[in-house]
Parts: C-alpha cells; structure tokens; sequence
C-alpha cells in the first residue's frame, strides 16, 4: 500500500495570492419604544409559544362545538 501524500493546509500567500478583502460590519440603529424593543428581545422564544397556544385554543373550541353539536 502506498503512503498517501499529506493534504496542504496552509494559506497560500506568493505574488499571485488572492488578496484578502477587511471584513466590514454593517451596524443599523433603531429607535424603538420599550414594548417594541421588548418584543424584539424575546421574539424568537414567544413567536412558538404565542403559535402553539393558539392553535391549541382553537382545537379546543373546535371539539367544544363538536360534543355540542353531538349532544344536541
């Protein structure tokens, strides 16, 4: 079996290299009310949340009306 020949891992860096580009960061600011801001923080947790009670609510209501209808 032949030895296999080690990948290169370091960054070439001669004449015709690729030139390495700054990274830039682009930083908007938004002036929002504290309930807008509050939302924004918690979004991503209460988003779900907020989704699943609803349809459970509504599941809910619909078999409600369902042993209504059934019960006469």
């Amino acid at each position: 079996m032949a030895k296999q020949k080690k990948k290169r891992n370091k960054v070439y860096t001669g004449a015709d290299a690729a030139i390495a580009r700054p990274i830039v960061t682009r930083i908007t600011a938004a002036n929002r009310s504290k309930l807008g801001q509050w939302w924004f923080d918690r979004k991503r947790i209460l988003k779900p949340i907020l989704i699943t009670s609803g349809v459970v609510v509504v599941v809910i209501v619909l078999i409600i009306e369902i042993v209504r209808l059934i019960a006469g």
